[in-house]
């Protein structure tokens, strides 16, 4: 955890310092695209790294603990000074399990073991290994600032506008995925005119541990944006991989 560099960075920090900051790094063994891609060298050191020396950077995470069903991925998180307290059910780490119950999992786990509660959860996925450590904190910051919402999510403005998608519809029509309310061909709209709209990235999510525990959601309906201006999608296939290696190249 690093410590603030100015004033107004200083009086974030004793804000947020009554609060115990948990980072998880959701990190299963099984990538079928690009195998063994959280623990694969990007750029001379294992993708998850970064995200731990993300969480290590931040100037408000206390905690960094990594969920893994794999043992080699423990391994390498250790090695670079992530926690590994417990390893992952095998049925939550299939293809299609989604984040609510493995993030539940890690925090009753430590409750129960370690009588351990955090008061904020950052969700850094191990994708994004090029993610700004100044929107993780940021992120921490709006949502310690705003205790009435459920959760930060870092999003960025859609290209190309949903309001310019289709669905095909009955029978085989195509029609708008999302219409724009007043407009009868809202899709033919100029870009400029039609409502502002934003994708989720997940480079640094941060949420309330009340509304993973309490309220069962993994974001809750009250969801405060960080919208940050460029980030990439993230790794996942690979031909991402050979883009991510070239900009981590290109950042050296």
């Amino acid at each position: 955890m690093a410590t603030p560099s100015n004033g107004w960075q200083a009086l974030f920090w004793i804000m947020i310092k009554k609060y115990q900051v948990l980072a998880i790094i959701p990190a299963r063994g099984g990538s079928k695209r690009v195998p063994g891609k959280n623990i694969k060298e990007l750029g001379g050191k294992p993708m998850i790294a970064y995200s731990i020396e993300h969480a290590q950077d931040s100037k408000y995470v206390d905690r960094t603990v990594i969920s893994t069903d794999d043992l080699a991925t423990a391994g390498v998180a250790k090695q670079f000074g992530a926690e590994v307290p417990f390893m992952r059910p095998a049925e939550l780490a299939g293809d299609t399990v989604t984040d609510l119950p493995v993030f539940q999992h890690a925090l009753s786990w430590l409750k129960e073991n370690e009588n351990y509660v955090p008061d904020i959860v950052v969700q850094l996925r191990p994708t994004s290994p090029l993610r700004k450590v100044a929107d993780v904190d940021h992120a921490i910051e709006l949502l310690a600032d705003h205790p009435e919402a459920d959760s930060v999510r870092t999003v960025l403005a859609a290209e190309p506008s949903p309001y310019k998608m289709y669905k095909i519809g009955e029978p085989g029509h195509l029609e708008p995925v999302v219409r724009v309310v007043g407009e009868q061909e809202g899709y033919n709209l100029p870009q400029q005119k039609l409502p502002k709209a934003y994708r989720h990235i997940g480079t640094a999510d941060v949420i309330w541990t009340k509304t993973l525990t309490e309220k069962g959601q993994m974001s809750g309906e009250k969801i405060l944006p960080l919208i940050v201006e460029k980030a990439y999608t993230g790794v996942n296939t690979p031909e991402d991989w050979e883009l991510y290696e070239f900009l981590v190249g290109k950042k050296r």
